[in-house]
């Protein structure tokens, strides 16, 4: 049977029959706390059922309020959303996890998670500051808990609490998520990690795919950096040959190709924009893959602090 070009309603599979992740999500990463609320109102009324939060972000009772907002319009039910938060890096003792955990449920006034990140594989020193620095300005890490007794204590909250469905790893190279996935009781359901044509991951993507994982990129559209994937002379020449934005043209080469993606557009209308996605050409999807430019954004993977996120004051 024929698929159809309409990429933005389709959804990915979790393992152990934990649901599914709808391919197309809005990132809540908005640094004002009254735009966040209206920004997300505005992405959810063009159609995306995929919201990805963070403890660190700092407004996950403004998504709270838009989600509660469009339940009660009747925009959607509870059932048809999926709802992500991620435990934060001074969160990582494993003592700490279900109280992050609940504290992340109840400002989101949700009654149960979809999904449950660890934000990063790096544990800071534990406690309220998000962004532990010593005298010299540098960040106080945790040497006292490894990746792998955190990722046990998800497990236990995963079997214990009741109040989420699945878990899974952010911002983690192909290593750590090799380790994770060998050592661990319960698999994880998603793997989110930055992703765009210059920096494709196959190799991370392929491990997932061989192993019920569903691989989330965020900055798909290179986080707006300029010059960058949107201005790319490949990117820009498909979208003519094609009808579409460049943004429209990034998204749909990442859910084809297999991933979950990430977006968060500002406006109403990029809202729209970007949740109207449809199916690119083969040769397209070839053109794309075939791009040699490399390069990250986000150094989050080196150093645990991630770089569209600005520091606690």
């Amino acid at each position: 049977m024929k698929q159809s070009d309409n990429l933005n309603h389709r959804k990915l599979p979790l393992s152990a029959e934990s649901g599914s992740l709808p391919a197309l999500g809005f990132g809540t990463l908005i640094p004002d706390a009254t735009e966040t609320r209206i920004e997300t109102k505005a992405a959810l009324q063009a159609g995306f059922r995929h919201l990805d939060c963070a403890e660190r972000y700092r407004n996950e009772e403004q998504v709270g309020e838009a989600i509660r907002e469009s339940i009660r319009g009747g925009l959607f039910a509870r059932g048809d959303l999926f709802v992500t938060t991620k435990l934060w890096n001074s969160n990582h003792r494993p003592e700490r996890v279900r109280p992050a955990f609940e504290a992340s449920r109840a400002r989101l006034q949700l009654d149960y998670v979809d999904l449950y990140l660890i934000h990063t594989p790096f544990a800071f020193q534990p406690g309220d500051n998000q962004d532990p620095r010593d005298s010299d300005g540098n960040v106080i890490y945790d040497d006292g808990v490894t990746l792998m007794e955190t990722w046990r204590a998800m497990e236990h909250l995963l079997r214990e609490s009741g109040k989420l469905r699945s878990i899974g790893l952010s911002d983690v190279s192909l290593e750590q998520v090799r380790e994770v996935f060998e050592s661990a009781t319960i698999k994880p359901a998603v793997v989110q990690v930055e992703s765009h044509p210059y920096l494709p991951e196959t190799d991370l993507l392929e491990f997932c795919n061989q192993n019920g994982i569903v691989m989330l990129a965020f900055a798909p559209l290179g986080h707006g950096m300029k010059p960058g994937v949107l201005e790319d002379p490949v990117i820009t020449a498909i979208a003519r040959r094609v009808n579409q934005t460049p943004a429209q043209v990034l998204l749909a080469w990442a859910v084809q190709r297999g991933t979950a993606v990430l977006t968060t557009p500002r406006t109403p209308a990029r809202a729209k924009e970007n949740f109207n996605i449809s199916a690119l050409p083969e040769d397209a999807m070839d053109e794309i893959n075939a791009i040699q430019t490399r390069q990250r954004l986000n150094p989050v993977t080196t150093t645990g602090i991630p770089g569209f996120i600005a520091r606690s004051k």
